[in-house]
Parts: C-alpha cells; structure tokens; sequence
C-alpha cells in the first residue's frame, strides 16, 4: 500500500520537492444514502498537466471530480469548479466539510471530535444539483510544479489565475463538459480567485452560470492591519461584538438583545460615529475620545482602558488575545466562538489560532486515508493540506494587493444572467461580514446587476459549515440558488 502523509518523514518531502506526482486520473464507482434515496457516482482523481510552449510539463495539478450516475447525460448536468484559498491551501476543508459525498465527522458546533477520526456520507452535498471538481492549485495538495522556474511562474495572484484557468479549460475540453452549466465556488481568497476567474476567463469564451463565494475577500486591503490605515478598525468592530456577546462578554443589556439586531447597530454606529473619530485623528477632542471609547468598550466587552489605550484602533490578534484574558483564553480567528488554551496571561497575541487547531488533525488523517482508500491514489508525495511559504513567498504584482470586485462586476454587468450567492459568517474574524458588505458595495454595480447578487448570512465562522445546523442552512441557500441560476 502506499504511504500516506502521515509516514513520511521531513526530509523526503524535501528530496519530492521538484518531482512530478504523475497522477493518471483514476476513476471509481461509490454509492451512497441520499435524500433516503441510494445514489451512485464515479470519482475521478489524478493530475491534469500544465505545459509551457514547447511542450515541457511546467506543473501538474491535481484534482478530485464526481459525476451523479443516471439517466441525465454528463453534459447536460451543471458542473462546478471549488477551490479553497489561503493562498496556499488545498481544496480539503470544502470537498470533506461541505461540498462533496462525504465529510468528516466533528462535533455540531464544529469542535475537534475524540480521535480516531471517521467520515459519513454527507446528507448536504452538492452533487445530487451539479458535478463537482475540486482542484488544488499548483503547490498544495499533491498538485507541484517541476521546477523552481515554475513556481515562480504561478505563486502569485497572476500567476495562480493563469494555471488555474487553464486547469478548467483543460478539463471541459477532456471530459467534453463545455455545454455544461458551469459554476464556480470559492472560499476565502477563493473567492479573489473565483472573481478573477470570472473576469478573465470571459474575455476567453467562457461565461458561468453562477459563482459561490464563501468567506468572501474580492479586495483584500479592508480586511488587512497597516500603520495608518483605519479601514479595517472599523469593519471588524460588529465581528467583535458577536464574539463578545457568543462568550457573554457584553453589558447585560446588549446579551438580552438578538444577534443580527445587535450587529445591525452596531455596524450603523461603526460607519457613522467610530468613522467620524478615527478620521479625525489626534486633532479629536479630549471629550469626543471619552464618548467614543466608552461606546467602542460597551460594544466590544473590552476593558475601557484597554480601549483608549490602543487609541480605538483594535488589532484584530490582539482583540482574540485580550476578550477573554482574564480566563487565560484566547478566540479564534477563523472561528471567534472556539476558544484556547494560553500558556500565560502575559502575551499580546494567540498562541496559535484554536479554531484551525481543532480541525486540522481530522482533515489531515481522513484525507490521506480517503485518498488512497476510497479514490485510488498511489503516490509517496505527501498531500499539502496548507504550504506555509517554507522557502518562498507568494507575489503581489507590483507589491499591491490585488482588489477582484471591479473584475466581478464587469463579469456580471456582460453576463447578465450569471447569479452570485455570498455566504458569511458571523463569528469570522478573517474575513469578516460587515467587511465583505463594504467590498459588496464598492463594486459600483448598476441596480440591474445587483439584483443577481444576494448575501446570506449565518452563525459560526469562516467555515460556518463546520456547524452543523449552519451546514443545512447553507445547502437550503444553495437549492435556491441553483435554481435561479440555472432554471432549466
């Protein structure tokens, strides 16, 4: 049998890190319980390769497809690309959380289950409403490129939207899927990818039916800390306040009220009052300072002090560490309502962020046994849940970061029949809801267009899916829009 991640050994993935996996796509037949009903599928995995002009393998990408067996030819069923983001993670958390035929099994709230680890058929997946490809971009997964040359060819926002685009092109042309319903779902910087995607692969032919974003980031400066920028201090002040009030935090008064009432005044206040403050600068007054910090204080659970001691400007790290000091806890970024242990009261930032320690030993074992067991994969590369930038780091065409709302609009405003569902979660501090309203609304989408976007919203994380309760109202939101975008 093959080894799996989990017995490889440092050093090997080192001596592996310029070898081509060679990954022929192997296809497998599955049935499972669905809607009371037994389903069959065909899984298809292995790598599709990108070459350069002279023919030369530049990298090759892995992926992982099912195809809904019946009566319904392939080409007639809706197709949908998902990718995760990161940049630099797998397409892991999507394909085994939410999307595919199965998925890990972790307490409902989402919490790290007691080891060992197993996988259920999941009763929410997408594949009874469309085929799905869930690719790992160049780099992660078991996806490599063949030399260092082509990593620096594609390890950057450019560069990734290229490989990527060419992936789909490429797999509608081998498996004939180009009269298909065609989809797109990303989460994260997924979802910078998702918007890039749609705008660059129009001026190729390619027009979507519909694009999932999930825990979205079209422009990633509002979500994003620098010296003398107060965008983001005040878009992560309602994710502040629902994380204080989820760990009871909050005056009395604010617990008894509902969540989205709560979140709505104080986003009202937050663009109005906070923004007027923050503007100001030093030249706001001693007064104004006192007002301002006091309502920032009762909104936030944070100590006064605290407040007016970080100047109102609350760094989202230093807010998952200070919330829940006194108890020597910390909040999670990714997922404010999980919680971890401190090794002290003392430090300014996490140890760690809790919410994606709780996940990450489950999808690292169950993928590696999935893969070999269920899906046929034979290879000794180890599978790169995450890169963590070992010995690179991913490149911002002219040192910018990339701003994907104005493409997205242009792909909307040619495709007038292309609908978009935006999916967040309340207690996600990575990218937060009110922030993604304020992409949502910088887009300057004409009123024709935006009556095809629509956003909802529910009461976890970034990947609110974990929970199961949010899982179900999410697959409801996805039957809704799969119908809208695709009638037929």
């Amino acid at each position: 049998m093959p080894k799996t991640n989990s017995e490889e050994k440092p050093a090997k993935e080192e001596k592996d890190k310029f070898e081509l996996p060679g990954l022929e796509p192997v296809e497998r037949y599955h049935e499972m319980e669905l809607g009371g009903q037994v389903r069959k599928y065909m899984s298809r995995a292995g790598v599709l390769p990108l070459k350069d002009d002279k023919g030369e393998i530049e990298a090759e990408i892995f992926f992982t497809a099912y195809e809904l067996g019946g009566e319904t030819p392939p080409a007639d069923r809706p197709l949908t690309f998902v990718f995760n983001g990161g940049p630099g993670s797998s397409s892991v958390w999507l394909h085994m959380g939410a999307l595919g035929p199965k998925r890990v099994v972790m307490e409902p709230e989402g919490w790290m289950p007691r080891p060992p680890f197993r996988l259920e058929d999941n009763q929410h997946t997408w594949l009874d409403r469309t085929d799905l490809v869930f690719i790992d971009p160049v780099e992660t997964g078991y996806s490599r490129c063949a030399d260092e040359e082509a990593i620096e060819k594609y390890w950057g926002y450019k560069g990734d939207l290229e490989s990527v685009g060419r992936f789909i092109r490429q797999y509608l042309s081998r498996y004939e899927r180009w009269d298909s319903p065609l989809f797109l779902a990303g989460e994260s910087y997924g979802t910078t990818r998702a918007a890039g995607l749609a705008g660059d692969l129009f001026f190729k032919g390619l027009a979507f039916n519909g694009i999932v974003l999930i825990s979205t980031a079209v422009d990633l400066q509002p979500i994003r800390f620098t010296e003398g920028d107060d965008l983001p201090c005040q878009l992560f002040v309602p994710t502040y306040t629902a994380a204080a009030w989820y760990h009871k935090r909050l005056p009395e008064e604010l617990q008894k009220r509902s969540l989205k009432d709560l979140l709505d005044e104080v986003a009202a206040w937050s663009e109005s009052d906070l923004t007027v403050a923050l503007m100001k600068g030093d030249r706001l007054s001693g007064e104004d300072l006192e007002r301002t910090a006091a309502r920032l204080a009762w909104y936030t659970g944070l100590d006064l002090d605290y407040v007016k001691g970080s100047n109102l400007r609350i760094n989202i790290h230093r807010f998952c560490r200070e919330l829940l000091r006194d108890q020597r806890r910390s909040v999670g970024r990714l997922d404010a309502r999980f919680t971890g242990i401190e090794p002290d009261q003392i430090r300014e930032y996490p140890q760690g962020d809790p919410s994606m320690a709780a996940i990450m030993p489950a999808y690292t074992s169950l993928l590696n046994s999935y893969a070999v067991g269920e899906l046929g994969v034979e290879t000794h590369i180890p599978y790169r849940i995450m890169h963590h930038f070992e010995n690179r780091k991913w490149k911002w065409e002219n040192g910018e970061l990339p701003r994907t709302g104005e493409i997205l609009r242009f792909a909307m405003a040619k495709n007038p029949y292309m609908k978009v569902l935006v999916a967040q979660g309340y207690y996600d501090l990575a990218t937060p809801h009110f922030a993604t309203e304020y992409m949502i609304s910088h887009m300057n989408m004409d009123p024709e267009v935006r009556k095809n976007l629509w956003i909802r919203y529910y009461e976890a994380g970034h990947m609110f899916y974990l929970d199961t309760g949010c899982l179900r109202a999410f697959r409801e939101d996805t039957e809704d829009f799969f119908r809208r975008a695709c009638p037929c």
